[in-house]
């Protein structure tokens, strides 16, 4: 199984992909400066391997090789950053 995650800005998301198809994905609505994280959803097709983690590891070290910040209002999001203290520096 081949999973990259990449960056849609037209479609203001990043998307993890899975054998060339779309999994899943989490919103980015860039405001102020800062990305607001609304959304995140991972097909059911895809449910239990692990992608929503994989997609938001993904996502967030990105925009931090970016210099960007977040405000995450996905429970899922806010939930990963209780659980990985790391990331906790991009929350606006």
């Amino acid at each position: 199984m081949s999973t990259e995650v990449r960056r849609d800005d037209a479609a203001g998301r990043y998307e993890v992909v899975v054998d060339g198809a779309v999994a899943g994905y989490t919103e980015i609505k860039p405001r102020d400066g800062v990305l607001i994280m609304p959304h995140t959803l991972v097909d059911d097709a895809y449910a239990g391997q692990g992608l929503a983690k994989v997609l938001v590891t993904g996502a967030l070290d990105d925009i931090r090789s970016r210099g960007e910040r977040i405000k995450p209002l996905c429970p899922y999001v806010r939930s990963f950053l209780e659980k990985n203290p790391q990331y906790t520096d991009l929350v606006a």
